[in-house]
């Protein structure tokens, strides 16, 4: 029994052989433990900087800033006649504005909406909404409708 057990060994390839560092100068890693002298990366707790390229300007520095972000840009969600149109049919809706889209979770509360002139719209509805473009405040006016800014 003991003759079988002695001749255990783990599977090849399941056992990473490590080093036995700093366990003295007779291991061959004793002293700085392969760890070098000075420097941050011999002390505990070094860890590497992301994006770190050992002192050296950092790309995100060296590349050249591109572009312009407006902090005042408004953004709109848009809201095509033919997708107005859908509504109306489908709810039997005669107005429509920011909190009927809200309620039939068409927007999100904080959304403003501009209406975009592409489909048609063939129903008399009262529409007010944050902003239009002009062919759909025409094509909304010459259905019967009105197109009212909040």
């Amino acid at each position: 029994m003991s003759s079988i057990l002695s001749h255990l060994k783990p599977a090849a390839g399941s056992m990473k052989r490590s080093k036995r560092i700093a366990r003295g100068q007779g291991s061959g890693h004793g002293g700085t433990a392969t760890h070098g002298h000075k420097g941050d990366q011999s002390r505990s707790g070094y860890k590497k900087k992301r994006n770190f390229e050992g002192g050296q300007t950092p790309i995100q520095m060296r590349l050249p800033k591109r572009g312009f972000k407006n902090i005042n840009r408004v953004e709109y969600s848009p809201l095509n006649l033919s997708e107005l149109q859908r509504l109306v049919d489908k709810h039997n809706l005669s107005s429509v504005d920011a909190e009927v889209l809200r309620k039939l979770r068409v927007i999100r509360r904080s959304d403003k909406v501009k209406v975009l002139g592409n489909g048609t719209l063939r129903s008399a509805v009262s529409v007010s909404l944050h902003a239009f473009s002009e062919k759909a405040k025409q094509a909304i006016e010459s259905a019967g409708g009105t197109a009212t800014v909040i």
